[in-house]
């Protein structure tokens, strides 16, 4: 039987083999985390390699994920579907093993790392789906939610603001499954962090509420057991493992320097540091036995085969909770959702009191989607009162016990959006949270991430625009509504009215391939009137809310709180006879991936005099105006004052549309 070290050898050769031949990479972090990771995946991660979906599995999230050698060695060596020949093309064109762990693209990788820090946020939120979800669902004896999520991160990790937050929140939360392992090597890419990262680590980790234990030598895995032990002895409090390592650990002449952090080690020192380690292989080359000691197949099989059993006297005696069990892991819809969500939003066109701030409409909203969707958690980060993100079925979350369905996230934006995305990936929760729409900055990254996995986190970002009035330029958007709209696969919805509200709603909890934000106003909008099926038509993003007859002059274009501007604007064109056509676009993201023939019935190529009307940088319109359109939009920033003088001065106004509209109509 091979030993430990030479176990945690194999995935330091391979780490360095894969490095070299791409001629990129990280060799250091995953040679030095090595017996790390050879402590916990083969003492204590309870997982199957044959079925990276096993519902009760450990969750293993990698947060500095520069170290992606360290997994894909794991993940090959452990038996999942990933090659030597994978590991052999790393870093490559179309390849299993990118430069960083992604999410989807590789069998076992949990969520997608590379931002510093992003891993320990998507951690906590998977250690709280954990918890929320056996209180929900365990039963005395059969407790069919219960498995840990470890981390591992480095002192970049502990740099980075967002770890400050998601760590502050779990203590308070008291996850005592989350485990934190430290890889304490005082290495960053600018050389020894002691210039600029002085921290005492225990204390401010044990200031959060965590447990703190201290590994003498984080190079030694026997050590690093006996902390796993302990951290898991203490279920009230998650567990931070402080493992000073080496970074390089075996290499003779760039162990424990920035030399070995972020470039390949060459052939020369290769050879050097594995005949220092004792290792007698080639490049790629893992004996038998070290793949025999190495394998967890057969552990996880016996591992998912005990659940099975398990889950089936659940079954037998819970069946409705297994039932729906079933639907929430597999992230699939109520049958008779659909039909229920599209009679809701063709009532709200006949609502007996219509006229109110969208974010008003999107409590409305979340009151219907509360009472049909058990799995839809909501939160704020701090703003629950303004962002009108609590509904009539939500239950605060309590710290340790976790029993609720409305998260009260504090004032962490980042931390907030990081770890409902952890809670998406983890599944058996559709989770959304509310900041202003100013703030969706702090948490940009974060946003960019859920795109980048394609998962459906649901986002809602309220007081859009200078309409936010008296608070002022810091907290009027301006810019935000466009950035937002350039992340890829990422849906923006800034709906004019009730009606828009909940069909946005709608839309973004049917979307399964990516992450939807809503973006709702502070002041109260007039609700437009619509056919029934001008409100099947807002589904795809943009639609004709006000037509002429024979072909326009001028199309007007608009979103959110300016929809009522454009509409009042071809009142007005209309009665100096000029016909006007409105068309609401209350998500350009959606309407660009309509038909080319339902897209020319709404904005037909032939009339290219148009006006786009958003309080918001004007950049995103262009593609629609064309260039003998126009636009008024605010391309500067706002100040403080109300709301409506604001909107004056700005030129949002029907005579300044009907204006603009005139100076294009040939």
């Amino acid at each position: 039987m091979a030993d430990y070290r030479e176990l945690a050898n194999a995935v330091r050769a391979l780490s360095m083999d894969g490095v070299q031949k791409a001629k990129s990479g990280h060799p250091g972090a995953p040679m030095g985390m090595a017996d790390m990771a050879e402590a916990l995946w083969r003492g204590f991660l309870n997982h199957n390699p044959k079925n990276p979906k096993f519902v009760n599995r450990d969750r293993f999230v990698l947060s500095n994920g520069h170290a992606s050698m360290l997994i894909y060695s794991l993940l090959h060596l452990t038996g999942y579907d990933l090659s030597i020949d994978d590991l052999k093309n790393f870093r490559q064109l179309g390849s299993k093993t990118p430069g960083h762990p992604e999410y989807g693209e590789v069998p076992g990788v949990e969520t997608t790392t590379g931002p510093l820090g992003m891993g320990i946020g998507n951690a906590v939120g998977m250690a709280m789906a954990e918890r929320m979800l056996a209180n929900e669902f365990n039963r005395e004896g059969l407790d069919i939610v219960d498995h840990y999520t470890y981390v591992f991160m480095g002192d970049g990790c502990l740099m980075e603001g967002i770890s400050h937050e998601a760590c502050s929140l779990a203590g308070t939360l008291g996850l005592g499954k989350l485990i934190a392992l430290y890889d304490s090597n005082g290495i960053s890419i600018d050389g020894s962090v002691k210039g600029w990262f002085a921290d005492d680590t225990k204390k401010r980790f044990e200031g959060y509420g965590w447990q703190v234990i201290e590994v003498a030598n984080g190079n030694d895995g026997a050590q690093v057991r006996v902390a796993i032990e302990q951290a898991k002895a203490d279920t009230k409090r998650p567990s931070l493992i402080i493992c000073p390592t080496t970074i390089g650990f075996g290499s003779p002449k760039k162990a424990g320097t920035s030399a070995s952090h972020g470039a390949p080690l060459g052939e020369e020192e290769i050879a050097a540091t594995k005949a220092a380690l004792g290792w007698k292989y080639g490049p790629f080359e893992i004996p038998q036995e070290i793949y025999k000691e190495w394998d967890a197949t057969e552990k996880g099989a016996k591992l998912e085969a005990s659940w099975n059993e398990l889950f089936a006297k659940y079954k037998a005696q819970f069946p409705e909770l297994a039932s729906e069990f079933e639907r929430r892991m597999s992230g699939k819809l109520p049958v008779d959702f659909a039909a229920k969500a599209k009679d809701w939003v063709q009532s709200l066109q006949k609502a007996e009191d219509p006229k109110v701030a969208t974010r008003k409409a999107g409590q409305i909203a979340l009151n219907f989607f509360g009472s049909v969707l058990p799995e839809l958690v909501g939160g704020s980060a701090d703003l629950a009162p303004s962002n009108l993100t609590i509904n009539q079925s939500s239950k605060s979350v309590q710290p340790h016990e976790l029993n609720g369905n409305y998260i009260h996230w504090g004032v962490r934006e980042f931390a907030m959006c990081a770890a409902m995305n952890g809670m998406q990936l983890h599944g058996g929760f559709r989770p959304y949270g509310g900041t202003f729409l100013i703030f969706s900055d702090y948490a940009k990254n974060a946003l960019r991430m859920s795109a980048l996995m394609k998962i459906p986190t649901l986002f809602v970002f309220t007081h859009d625009s200078i309409g936010v009035g008296e608070d002022g330029p810091t907290h009027e958007p301006i810019e935000q509504i466009a950035t937002l709209r350039l992340i890829p696969n990422f849906d923006e919805w800034r709906p004019c009215d009730m009606v828009e509200t909940g069909a946005a709603w709608t839309k973004m909890i049917e979307r399964q391939d990516g992450p939807s934000a809503i973006i709702l106003s502070r002041q109260t909008l007039e609700q437009m009137p619509r056919s029934s099926e001008q409100v099947d038509n807002i589904a795809r993003g943009g639609y004709v809310l006000k037509d002429c007859d024979g072909t326009p002059d001028v199309i007007l274009m608009a979103t959110g709180s300016e929809v009522a501007l454009a509409y009042h604007a071809a009142e007005k064109l209309a009665a100096e006879g000029k016909k006007a056509r409105v068309v609401s676009m209350p998500s350009t993201d959606v309407f660009d991936r309509q038909s080319e023939e339902y897209k020319e019935s709404v904005l037909p190529k032939a009339v290219r005099a148009r006006v786009a009307v958003e309080a918001a940088i004007s950049t995103t319109w262009f593609k629609y105006v064309g260039l003998d359109g126009t636009t008024v939009c605010l391309d500067h920033y706002g100040a403080s004052a109300p709301a409506g003088q604001l909107f004056e001065k700005y030129g949002f106004t029907v005579d300044n549309v009907v204006a603009a509209a005139k100076k294009v109509i040939k």
